[in-house]
């Protein structure tokens, strides 16, 4: 810890994220967003098939400065009005982490405000905030990304309780492997969701979970493997696939058991309102299916814009500001962390 800091009821907060291969700066004031920055290096890592570390690091430096500027200057706000530097310490790239961590440790020294660490799946837990300004808690949120896929109680701003989680591969993490199978190129995930526009789900792909509804536990390596199976057996045998109605079939199987399940848990335990974060939420079908599973269930859905589902700093900022109102302050000998467990 450093300084005495006083607690202000709204707050100016610089969120900034590096964890992947997005350097983003955002700025918000209490709830209300003033302004969201992204460079991205995809592009370059699609060269790839993929990211590659050490060139999200060199671009992430290349950009972190720059992006803080441009979240600083949109926001028409200057510096010195800051109260707090938000970051994302984990999960996610290391060297990547470390570039956005070490630029947050200098900016909150120099200013001598506090520096909040963020873990970066709360983040996604905290993009809801940024569009409804009057949401609370409790409510149940959907969380699925490409590295966790979950159902969760939100029982006050900083507590949550896990009600089931993936046993194996996040649903994110099988959209791209989904993708490399039938040839899509970097980022898998909307390169599915495109191809299975123009499909139908007419393959019977076994669904991501156990149908129990006591059940909640999700399990994708399953799935995976059978749309492998299912298309190397065709090749084998000299027959041709329709990649967009495997596109489309493996998305249904994917998502509807993510739409089913957490519909029940809000049923099941009395709250009110739905919630949902994660680049795999940006996905049209489950967007539009969950809509329609809440709107008939009797159910509030908050769900953020899609530019607030992938990564971003907003939701860094969104969640800060809930870590600032805890008196959550990072010491300065905070590290980057690659894996951060989910609570």
């Amino acid at each position: 810890m450093y300084g005495n800091f006083k607690i202000k009821e709204n707050p100016v907060i610089l969120g900034i994220e590096s964890s992947c291969d997005e350097t983003a700066a955002a700025v918000i004031r209490g709830r209300k967003l003033l302004s969201s920055v992204i460079i991205s290096s995809a592009t370059e890592q699609a060269k790839y098939g993929g990211v590659v570390p050490e060139i999200a690091s060199r671009a992430h430096t290349e950009a972190v400065d720059e992006v803080v500027k441009q979240a600083v200057t949109q926001a028409r706000i200057r510096l010195d009005e800051l109260d707090a530097v938000a970051v994302t310490y984990g999960a996610g790239l290391l060297g990547a982490l470390l570039v956005g961590l070490s630029f947050a440790k200098s900016l909150a020294y120099s200013l001598n405000i506090p520096l909040i660490a963020v873990n970066h799946i709360r983040g996604h837990l905290a993009a809801s905030y940024i569009c409804d300004e009057m949401l609370e808690p409790p409510y149940i949120t959907l969380l699925a990304s490409g590295g966790h896929t979950a159902i969760l109680h939100t029982k006050n701003y900083t507590e949550f309780e896990v009600l089931g989680g993936t046993s194996d591969d996040a649903a994110g993490e099988a959209f791209d492997k989904v993708a490399r199978i039938l040839g899509l190129p970097y980022p898998g995930g909307p390169n599915v969701q495109r191809l299975a526009e123009n499909g139908n789900p007419v393959i019977a792909f076994p669904q991501s979970l156990v149908k129990n509804s006591s059940n909640l536990q999700f399990s994708y390596s399953g799935l995976k493997t059978a749309v492998i199976n299912y298309c190397h057996n065709a090749e084998q045998k000299g027959q041709e696939i329709n990649p967009a109605d495997v596109a489309a079939s493996f998305q249904r199987s994917a998502i509807e058991p993510l739409v089913k399940k957490t519909v029940a848990c809000a049923l099941e335990r009395g709250v009110e309102t739905v919630t949902a974060g994660g680049g795999v939420v940006a996905n049209d079908y489950l967007r539009s299916t969950l809509s329609s599973a809440c709107a008939h269930a009797g159910l509030k859905l908050v769900l953020p814009e899609k530019k607030f589902c992938t990564d971003n700093a907003a939701m860094i900022a969104a969640e800060g500001s809930i870590q600032y109102k805890a008196g959550n302050f990072a010491d300065m000998s905070i590290n980057a962390c690659a894996h951060i467990p989910l609570k």
